[in-house]
């Protein structure tokens, strides 16, 4: 994806919907952008256009793609999803063999019940309305999962077009759980409550063991790219 700053070559930037009516686009002075890997850059929606082209159109004297999040993640959708879509769909569902969720304290007693009560409600969630029902363990060593529960979960995942799917495979990879990101695609979750899950181990022991400033650090990278995912994911529609 864009890495590198370049200095800016346009004056203004704008969506415009496509002549064919397949979609819409983002100009600059005009013209159409591309993908970092040059493909056709055609997005599903009006919003999310006009929010990417309002990233290019804050940009100053350079443009910094570690501003451009929601860009980012479309292009990632038609570079990176969309010609390794069977890999992508296999990974996530393989997030379902080591879900965070299922891996529980033996210890301390404040721990397991604040990671029962946020977190076996999500499975129960789960087992519900997605029919994917996962083993719950202590420690960390790996458990087997119900195959039958594996193949349900790629179902859902295999349901998501390109688009949504990046958008899962962002929520999941950054949470560790993709019963996490499912709740979020389903809107069982807001954004911010299942950052805040998700990170339930390391706020316990920020509570009783104090800060620390690469770990914050590290964790508000993380909420960034977790909320960006979720704004992408509102964009889309």
């Amino acid at each position: 994806m864009l890495t590198q700053s370049i200095k800016r070559f346009y004056k203004k930037a704008d969506a415009s919907a496509d002549e064919t009516g397949a979609g819409w686009r983002v100009l600059l002075d005009g013209r159409a952008v591309k993908t970092p890997a040059k493909a056709d850059f055609l997005l599903p929606s009006e919003v999310l256009a006009r929010e990417i082209a309002a990233e290019w159109d804050a940009q100053g004297e350079k443009v910094q793609p570690s501003t451009m999040p929601i860009m980012q993640l479309a292009a990632t959708a038609i570079d990176r999803v969309r010609p390794n879509r069977d890999a992508v769909i296999a990974e996530l569902t393989g997030y379902g063999r080591s879900d965070l969720l299922c891996y529980r304290a033996s210890f301390p007693e404040d721990l397991i019940e604040r990671q029962a009560k946020t977190w076996q409600p999500l499975l129960d969630w789960s087992k519900d309305h997605l029919g994917v029902v996962l083993t719950v363990t202590e420690g960390v060593m790996p458990i087997t999962q119900d195959d039958h529960a594996l193949l349900r979960l790629q179902d859902h995942v295999e349901g998501f077009d390109n688009y949504y799917l990046t958008a899962l495979h962002s929520l999941t990879t950054i949470s560790g759980s993709v019963i996490i990101g499912l709740a979020v695609m389903n809107r069982k979750l807001d954004t911010t409550t299942a950052f805040e899950a998700s990170i339930l181990d390391e706020g316990y022991a920020m509570e009783k063991w104090g800060d620390d400033a690469e770990a914050i650090t590290r964790l508000d990278r993380h909420r960034a790219e977790f909320l960006a995912a979720g704004r992408y994911l509102e964009l889309l529609g």
